[in-house]
């Protein structure tokens, strides 16, 4: 079976997955007979391109990562995102537009067009989830089509998926984890003797935290995560704001070295717990000690635990990068493995 893939937003993640899925493509067609071709790329900065036959895919990249324009590669002139999905004439799409915390768009109105249009819809923007995932789902049954989004949460890692497939009808009483990165990093320095100020300098240096970090260390990024975590796997819609998120800065070297010195550290908790039928969530810095899963989970390591009625406690722990910096390749791949279990 042939799959015209459209990608919208071509930024680190979406190439990285092309990469991937051209690294795969034996893989994939001596597996499951599956082919593929690009037929639609949406950028933010460097143009649009479709073509139903095929995009030259490898010069497409080659066009963004030397900062020219992909619409010399076009078989018609496009104006938007929107003008991409329609002409593509895809089979699946690939939503990987900046994050809008607030309203989820345009990510939103992205994956209601292509589900309509009949495509599968895959993501790894937490904004649709967040803010449209009962009527996205809704959606693609009606069409018989697959919404999926495991790359939102811990990149690669099958934290969605343990729940719905490897987990069937447990019940899920409460998670716990670190999941945000940049935060773990700025805390493991501080940890070292390094002041807050220049830790944060030091994750802005190695592309881990942005220009402006608020989104990381006022909690916000960890928050939307834990949101999305809340509505799909409790069918329970939840925002950031409801989260209310307490970030990492008002934690001092002071407060650190106190905790070290009893064999506590701090760490940026996020945290969902059912209580009768509501869901209470909550994201703040936290004294663990070393009996906690995440006593451990230093620099960029991540992840989360899970409870329970049936297993009591289980973990997915993405460890530490040796530069601490993570990678798309990891978000990259949880969109790969969407893609497979889609079409398999």
């Amino acid at each position: 079976m042939h799959y015209k893939l459209a990608l919208i937003g071509f930024g680190n993640v979406a190439r990285s997955l092309a990469k991937l899925l051209i690294r795969k493509q034996d893989l994939l067609k001596s597996k499951y007979d599956v082919t593929f071709s690009f037929t639609g790329i949406s950028t933010g900065r460097h143009g649009f391109a479709v073509n139903p036959n095929g995009l030259d895919i490898q010069k497409a990249l080659e066009l963004v990562e030397s900062g020219k324009d992909i619409s010399v590669l076009s078989i018609k002139p496009l104006a938007d995102s929107m003008e991409v999905i329609h002409h593509s004439q895809a089979d699946v799409m690939f939503e990987n537009s900046p994050v809008n915390t607030q309203t989820g768009q345009p990510a939103l109105d992205h994956i209601r067009t292509a589900l309509s249009l009949g495509m599968h819809a895959i993501t790894a923007n937490k904004g649709p989830v967040v803010h449209g995932y009962r009527e996205l789902t809704a959606l693609a049954k009606s069409k018989g089509k697959s919404f999926r989004h495991e790359s939102t949460v811990l990149g690669g890692a099958p934290v969605f998926s343990v729940m719905s497939e490897a987990f069937p009808l447990a019940e899920l009483t409460s998670f716990k984890g670190i999941f945000n990165a940049t935060t773990n990093v700025i805390l493991s320095l501080m940890e070292n003797g390094e002041k807050y100020e220049d830790a944060v300098k030091y994750a802005q240096s190695i592309g881990l935290a942005e220009t402006d970090p608020t989104n990381d260390v006022d909690g916000w990024d960890a928050a939307i995560k834990v949101a999305a975590l809340v509505t799909v796997l409790w069918d329970t819609p939840m925002t950031p704001q409801q989260v209310n998120p307490t970030g990492i800065r008002g934690i001092t070297p002071e407060m650190i070295a106190k905790a070290k010195a009893e064999g506590k550290r701090y760490k940026l908790v996020c945290s969902a717990e059912k209580v009768g039928d509501k869901v209470e969530a909550s994201v703040s810095p936290q004294l663990v000690d070393s009996i906690s899963p995440l006593y451990g989970m230093m620099n960029s390591s991540t992840g989360i635990t899970f409870r329970t009625d049936v297993i009591l406690d289980y973990s997915i722990i993405l460890s530490e990068k040796p530069d601490m910096k993570g990678g798309p390749l990891e978000t990259a791949y949880g969109l790969f493995a969407d893609f497979v279990n889609v079409v398999k």
